[in-house]
């Protein structure tokens, strides 16, 4: 394969910021595969010459293959996986392949980047997709040759007749391919998985030389004549309104031009903007110092009372009385009246922010009854739909197109800053770029839940686990959509209901929790406070049985099998969306990955190491994912996190590299937030306000190593991004205890101990 070498010099990034230095230089080993089309303020059209056998896959005449990618790419290879998996199955050369990316529009299917469902869900789909194009390729070979289509084969950007090796170039068959009437699903076949030659590879990032050299173009790159820049004062309690404001010091500030007052947000607040001011300039600059001298004073609303340190307390008021029942199995009650020993918890997580690197932006133009958007967004028809709805116009109107994006998390799949941008764009009558900042991100979010726990098992004399009753409280995400104080079917389904436990009584409550802000989900959503209980649980019942925390977590899971609903004593398992049928609950894979990565990690020499280890598993978005933390401490007696490993059952993979490099941001997001995650509340608005007070984990405090391994199969795809983030905390939290004797029931861990 060869190679492009593009060559960075210290001076040409410099330059670029103005600045002027020489010397080091830096060199890109880049494969010279598929290249993406540029993403300027016009996106590429795919071509109407030659064949369009979807809306996925175009062959000109000339040999191009255009692929839409349909998803959104925030970093997760999305770009380089959905349209390499295509290409494959059509049998196309990557070299001769171009990348689009696709606006928003309901022909593509569900587009929503969300929920670890990119492959997942549409595999199959994605697959005869490049199928059905070849099929009407080799057709057309095949008549000409007048031999059977089962004679003729698609590889190499030709049809090749078996017999002869005669060959035909695709751009040789697109024009009388495209003369064809489309074939039935039923009539496409699929090839044979070995002959997909790059399913499971080490595939190159498609973006890569656009990211590394400036080209590429994120949410606050898009840049469109007669351009104006706003960010927006908006109420610090979600609900809120503006009460009075003046504007005279702000537009006395040289480049601001206008300021324009925003509806507010009413309940429920679904993806609609929260109100306030909106500061309007010639730049960001300008924008910015405009709205800091924005003299405005504001209504708090039925929130304003909330307080995140008071609230907890309720919670844990909550959980102390019945709910409602998800799950039931023998009887717990009883079982734990009779039981020789009981051992009782409760945990607590708070309030988490995305905090992705790029704060939200969106670019959008208003004219002649349309409304034209550019927009770092992870669901562009969303962005679609309540733009229009805003704006009082039909959907058809509105154009979506999907920039890259700087990190997302389930952030940008809510499009209140796209609304937002349309609105100001329209009353101002020029197009806008509405730019949040950092604070406007950490202080105005949809917010990951805080949540309460209780757990009580029963121990019998030889100290077996025979009963487990668990009660949760949390804000649910469905209160941002409706007037709910419980948690849906999705929530109680992300590791609850579909949890497998080899004990005879089971109980699980669900309790009823109010919100007072906006609820939305983050990486991994539910699972994380309830892996972190459950995992965190476990490895309780292992010291008060004063067993091993590995063997007491398999003992728990029970022997190899697959758990049926009525096993779980459940009606029915959510199971993110697929059928249990097709996805389920496998022990055995669970099982495989917690001895896997204790093999790894060299669980069982711990100790005469002097080595604090910390274990946790867990099963979500259709994957099984097991990790092992060890923990030391410094000159200074502050926990460090020494080493990671990480495994993971993910079913058949598309693009190895990103899988690995998803794995080990799972690891490095999870410790953020373990140990220092934490958006609290005081008088309904939020404290933090960036990096400062919002901690991440630094480079220093991330493991030394962080070791990925995935189990190869042929199975089942199940989801990527986020299974890899709820055992961290857990897995975190049994380490330290292992390591100091202080039990973390708390997130995050700064709370509990020196870190």
């Amino acid at each position: 394969m060869q190679d492009t070498r593009i060559r960075l010099s210290r001076r040409s990034v410099l330059a670029g910021m103005g600045l002027v230095a020489g010397g080091l230089g830096l060199e890109v080993m880049l494969p010279a595969r598929a290249h993406a089309a540029p993403m300027p303020t016009s996106l590429p059209a795919v071509p109407t010459e030659g064949l369009r056998a979807n809306v996925f896959v175009h062959v000109a005449p000339d040999g191009v293959v255009t692929i839409v990618c349909h998803r959104s790419e925030m970093g997760q290879g999305v770009r380089s996986s959905l349209p390499v998996l295509i290409a494959d199955e059509l049998g196309a050369d990557m070299a001769h392949v171009k990348v689009v990316q696709g606006d928003g529009d309901e022909a593509y299917g569900d587009q929503n980047t969300d929920g670890s469902s990119s492959v997942r869900k549409i595999f199959d789909d994605l697959r005869y997709a490049g199928a059905t194009a070849r099929t009407m390729l080799v057709a057309v070979a095949a008549k000409r040759w007048k031999v059977a289509p089962t004679e003729c084969e698609a590889r190499d950007h030709a049809v090749f007749h078996k017999g002869t090796q005669r060959a035909l170039k695709f751009g040789d068959l697109a024009s009388d391919a495209a003369k064809l009437k489309v074939p039935k699903k039923d009539a496409v076949t699929l090839r044979p998985r070995s002959e997909l030659k790059n399913l499971g590879k080490e595939l190159p990032l498609l973006d890569g030389p656009d990211i590394v050299t400036g080209r590429a173009v994120f949410g606050a790159d898009v840049v469109l004549p007669g351009m104006r820049t706003a960010v927006i004062a908006r109420p610090p309690v979600a609900g809120g309104r503006v009460a009075r404001y003046d504007a005279a010091k702000t537009l006395a500030v040289p480049g601001v031009r206008q300021v324009v007052e925003l509806p507010a947000a009413k309940k429920p607040f679904l993806f609609q903007p929260l109100g306030g001011v909106a500061v309007v300039a010639d730049n960001t600059w300008a924008a910015m110092k405009g709205r800091a001298v924005l003299d405005v004073e504001w209504e708090g609303g039925d929130n304003a009372v909330y307080d995140s340190a008071a609230y907890r307390e309720q919670l844990l008021e909550v959980i102390g009385k019945p709910g409602k029942v998800v799950r039931n199995v023998g009887d717990a009650e009883g079982a734990l009246a009779k039981a020789a020993k009981r051992v009782q918890a409760t945990y607590n997580t708070p309030h988490l922010a995305h905090a992705p690197m790029e704060p939200p932006a969106a670019v959008a133009k208003v004219e002649n009854g349309t409304c034209e958007v550019w927009a770092t967004t992870q669901n562009p028809q969303a962005a679609r739909s309540e733009v229009a709805k805003a704006l009082g116009i039909d959907p058809s109107k509105v154009t979506v197109h999907v920039t890259l994006l700087g990190g997302g998390f389930g952030r940008k799949s809510k499009p209140d800053y796209v609304v937002e941008a349309a609105l100001v764009a329209k009353a101002v009558g020029a197009p806008v770029r509405l730019q949040w900042t950092r604070e406007d991100d950490v202080r105005h979010d949809y917010y990951h839940s805080t949540s309460a726990q209780r757990l009580e098992a029963g121990l019998d004399a030889n100290g077996k686990v025979v009963a487990w009753h668990q009660r949760i409280a949390f804000p649910p995400i469905g209160s941002t959509f409706a007037d709910t104080t419980f948690a849906g079917e999705g929530e109680m389904g992300q590791g609850i209901v579909d949890l497998p436990l080899a004990i005879p009584d089971i109980r699980m409550e669900n309790c009823e929790a109010r919100a007072h802000t906006r609820i939305g989900w983050l990486r991994s959503v539910a699972n994380i406070y309830h892996a972190f209980a459950v995992q965190s649980f476990i490895d309780e019942l292992a010291h008060a049985r004063g067993t091993d925390p590995r063997d007491t977590l398999l003992e728990v899971l029970g022997p190899s099998r697959i758990v049926t609903p009525k096993d779980l004593g459940v009606a029915k398992v959510p199971n993110y969306g697929q059928l249990i049928e097709e996805h389920p609950v496998d022990t055995a894979r669970l099982r495989r990955v917690i001895e896997r990565v204790t093999g790894l990690a060299r669980w069982d020499e711990r100790k005469q190491q002097g080595r604090a280890l910390g274990l946790a598993a867990h099963r979500s978005f259709l994957s099984y994912v097991a990790v092992v933390v060890s923990v030391v401490k410094d000159a200074d007696e502050r926990i460090r996190v020494d080493e990671a490993w990480i495994v993971a059952d993910a079913g058949t993979i598309v693009n190895m590299e990103r899988v690995r490099a998803q794995m080990e941001g799972a690891v490095v997001f999870g410790l953020s937030l373990g140990l220092y995650g934490a958006i609290t509340m005081k008088d309904g608005a939020v404290v933090e306000s960036n990096f400062r007070d919002y901690r991440l984990a630094r480079i220093a405090e991330t493991p030394r190593k962080i070791h990925v391994d995935i189990i190869p199969s042929d199975g089942r795809p199940g989801g990527i991004g986020e299974p890899g983030v709820p055992p961290v905390a857990p897995a975190l939290a049994n380490a330290v205890f292992a390591l100091t004797g202080t039990r973390v029931r708390e997130l995050p861990l700064v709370k509990t101990v020196k870190v």
